[in-house]
């Protein structure tokens, strides 16, 4: 599996980054909102977009999230901060250098009795476990901020995950779920802001995002099931979309993110490309509600020891 880079990377220490504000391309106006705050007065204003190790959101995007569950935030990484941050440490997860035991290690697909040189659905879940110096990367700051504008602060890393999809994959699906289904039930507040990066441009074609708008305001998650027949032949989860369900798929381009709730319904469909598809998430919930989810054992790794079979507390029929 070959990352394409359009240049020859090298790993960097994570706290390798510019200190500057840039606004994304599709944004022309630099006035009518405030300063970043690493500058001096001098400093170009911005409304949206990059500020440092910060990312500057609006309250109409902050509302949008709300609303719909989601958002598309554009040009949250560039091309260069990506060949230098996540493009080599990304390779070498996808060829092997870095070693993932066990279950956390897999396919997403569904598929079993695969090879890693066969999964449609590369999956490795908590990379940052398995190479600690990617932890704190520029990504993760700019993503922390964003999940505290949007959830009103007291956000923390949950878990991180890779996700790539085989070119020429019709099984490369990541089934329709809510992730709330995938978790344990909480006493604590679980506002969530799951950050979904392009490490590649995701397309309709070959698989992006895609979401049913305002399904998190539903007072029940929806049944969900193995995607295997069970859960040990496939970690995945699936639920049925309703006929009146409506289908937002989200195209975003390399550095571009969404950002999803715990409850709105989404998955991505097959890659018909003749490319991989790289995306790479990190997920940000309350901090006391990741210390009430470590207290129960759980930690989002395939490999702990607590079956954790959610979905029967979720609606199973």
């Amino acid at each position: 599996m070959q990352l394409r880079t359009g240049a020859t990377a090298r790993l960097a220490h994570p706290s390798v980054h510019r200190q500057y504000c840039r606004v994304p391309r599709h944004l022309k106006s630099r006035t009518q909102y405030p300063r970043c705050a690493v500058f001096s007065e001098r400093a170009v204003a911005t409304d949206v977009g990059i500020c440092g190790d910060q990312y500057i959101i609006s309250e109409e995007q902050k509302q949008e999230f709300h609303q719909r569950g989601y958002i598309h935030l554009r040009e949250v990484m560039t091309d260069e901060e990506l060949r230098v941050t996540i493009d080599p440490v990304y390779q070498a997860f996808l060829d092997g250098s870095i070693y993932v035991p066990g279950k956390d290690l897999c396919d997403m697909s569904g598929a079993s009795g695969r090879t890693r040189e066969e999964y449609t659905v590369y999956n490795v879940m908590l990379p940052r476990r398995y190479h600690p110096e990617w932890q704190g990367n520029l990504f993760e700051r700019r993503c922390k901020a964003i999940a505290d504008q949007l959830q009103g602060g007291d956000m923390a890393l949950d878990y991180d995950q890779i996700l790539a999809k085989r070119p020429a994959s019709e099984d490369a699906i990541f089934a329709w779920h809510q992730d709330m289904a995938y978790w344990p039930p909480f006493t604590s507040d679980t506002a969530t802001a799951t950050c979904w990066l392009a490490v590649s441009d995701a397309t309709v074609q070959n698989g992006c995002m895609r979401f049913v708008p305002e399904s998190h305001k539903e007072a029940e998650l929806r049944h969900h099931a193995p995607v295997g027949a069970t859960r040990e032949e496939s970690h995945a989860l699936a639920t049925v979309l309703r006929e009146d369900d409506v289908i937002d798929h989200k195209p975003i381009r390399r550095g571009d993110i969404t950002v999803h709730n715990e409850r709105v319904i989404h998955g991505s469909g097959p890659n018909r490309s003749s490319g991989w598809r790289h995306a790479y998430v990190v997920a940000f919930r309350k901090a006391a509600c990741i210390a009430e989810e470590r207290s129960l054992g759980f930690t989002h790794s395939h490999n702990d020891e607590t079956n954790w079979d959610v979905f029967h507390e979720h609606g199973k029929e």
